[in-house]
């Protein structure tokens, strides 16, 4: 039997776990790191953001070359797409990025343990029965799994988004059940490459959380792109058998297809990490309660990213590994959760950061709306996707930004800005004073925020 020591053991390597090992050797822990799976990275990394979006990239270009090209003068013989060498192209991409984590953990002299973690006491980690590692502290970072249903058990052919980022075949008829941000993007990748996609969401609305005019301008785009998407469609169950799947939904008709993708959210992924056993406290849907600091009920125990809950985002569980450990030092250590971006990569994409609109509305708050259309943006112009707006809220009073959220071609990138604004709290008028360079997508930032005042230039 090994047995180490540690000033810090984190149960996780993903972007929760691996950021805050690292944040903790360099403030000079002794960290030993334990994560189940071969490669470090976690959900996002494996099976999650990075290869979601690798598909993304790669569909994209196989609709353009299809579509979009021959706008610009360029013409093709006949398109097709090798989807095998689109995966091996996916997974080299993660290897690469999992093999450079590693070697952040040689850099700042991280112990890795490969295995299944069993917290045993507030100080101590056992491995697969085997390996022990004491620390002072113990920080979870186990991150989530695909939530089920209990109507629809995984299979052939009902799947969840791990199966579906690796297809060997496009599907000819997918269903996905779930129009989140999993869901949609999963569903624009086998549109893209050729498959019938049906989205069945049981809200009345796509993109929970977002901000709804945004959401019904990208519902318009997803459908003028030949994705179905029924809303209100409230699914009872799941069949399946070896050559097809059908899903019943209340007040329809059955849809039979190929392939069912249930994108209806995540789970907290605590099995057999022994948090009963050590009395850590969990909510009614299984998450790990913390207070200030990120810790649990137990002391020397803490737990940050997908396992806590709240907004289940990597950069999220990244930003909580830090402040966790920042704490623990006695330093800083205060995360602004409004001033997190969240983002749909589909195309159009859509982000949004700081309060919605129906947020603001429920708390009776006065405030300003600005509006500009990327239809007015030269840039815009130039790349050939002009649908979408960009949305400024401020306060009535004040002037200072509540909220920024946005549709349209590099969505994900340009909410940054909105973040960091937010962050140093910026007035409206603060963003509409700088000078942006021209033409670039981000001067809808600035006219958006000229349009709070009824001052735009462009439009």
């Amino acid at each position: 039997m090994e047995r180490y020591e540690a000033d810090i053991v984190v149960v996780g390597g993903g972007p929760g776990g691996y950021v805050a090992s690292i944040k903790a050797a360099q403030e000079g822990m002794k960290v030993v790191c334990v994560e189940k799976e071969a490669l470090l990275g976690g959900t996002c990394l494996r099976v999650g953001c990075i290869p979601t979006k690798a598909l993304l990239e790669t569909s994209l270009r196989f609709y353009e070359a299809k579509k979009v090209f021959h706008e610009h003068g360029i013409a093709f013989g006949d398109i097709s797409i090798d989807l095998k060498k689109a995966m091996k192209r996916k997974e080299r991409i993660v290897n690469t990025l999992a093999g450079g984590i590693s070697q952040l953990f040689k850099k700042n002299k991280i112990t890795r343990l490969k295995g299944q973690a069993k917290i045993v006491s507030p100080s101590e980690v056992v491995i697969d029965e085997g390996t022990v590692v004491q620390a002072r502290h113990i920080l979870i970072a186990t991150g989530s799994k695909p939530a089920g249903l209990p109507f629809a058990k995984f299979g052939k052919r009902i799947n969840t988004s791990d199966e579906a980022l690796a297809y060997e075949e496009c599907p000819k008829h997918l269903v996905v059940i779930g129009a989140g941000a999993v869901g949609l993007e999963l569903g624009m990748i086998w549109n893209r490459l050729g498959a019938k996609v049906t989205v069945l969401e049981v809200m009345d609305r796509i993109l929970l959380g977002f901000d709804f005019d945004m959401t019904k301008k990208a519902l318009k785009a997803f459908e003028a792109q030949g994705i179905e998407i029924r809303l209100g469609a409230k699914v009872l169950a799941v069949h399946e058998d070896d050559e097809k799947a059908l899903v019943e939904v209340e007040g329809q008709e059955p849809i039979q297809c190929d392939r069912v993708l249930v994108a209806v959210g995540r789970a907290p992924n605590t099995d057999g990490l022994g948090c009963e056993e050590v009395g850590i406290t969990k909510d009614k849907k299984g998450f790990i309660v913390v207070e200030k600091g990120y810790k649990t009920n137990v002391g020397g125990i803490f737990a940050v990213g997908d396992v806590i809950g709240g907004l289940m985002l990597a950069h999220k569980a990244m930003e909580e590994g830090v402040m966790c450990i920042n704490g623990l030092l006695g330093k800083f250590a205060e995360l602004n959760y409004d001033a997190i971006p969240k983002v749909c990569y589909t195309e159009p994409e859509v982000a949004g950061v700081g309060k919605t609109e129906e947020e603001l509305k429920a708390e009776n708050r006065e405030y300003k709306v600005g509006r500009f259309p990327f239809r007015a943006n030269g840039r815009a112009h130039t790349m050939g996707y002009i649908d979408g707006e960009v949305k400024v809220l401020a306060d009535a009073k004040s002037d200072k930004l509540l909220g920024m959220h946005m549709v349209g071609p590099r969505a994900s990138e340009l909410i940054a800005l909105g973040g960091m604004a937010l962050e140093f709290g910026a007035s409206s008028e603060d963003i509409a004073m700088l000078c942006e360079p021209h033409p670039t997508l981000e001067e809808a930032i600035k006219e958006a925020c000229l349009a709070v005042a009824s001052k735009t230039i462009h439009l």
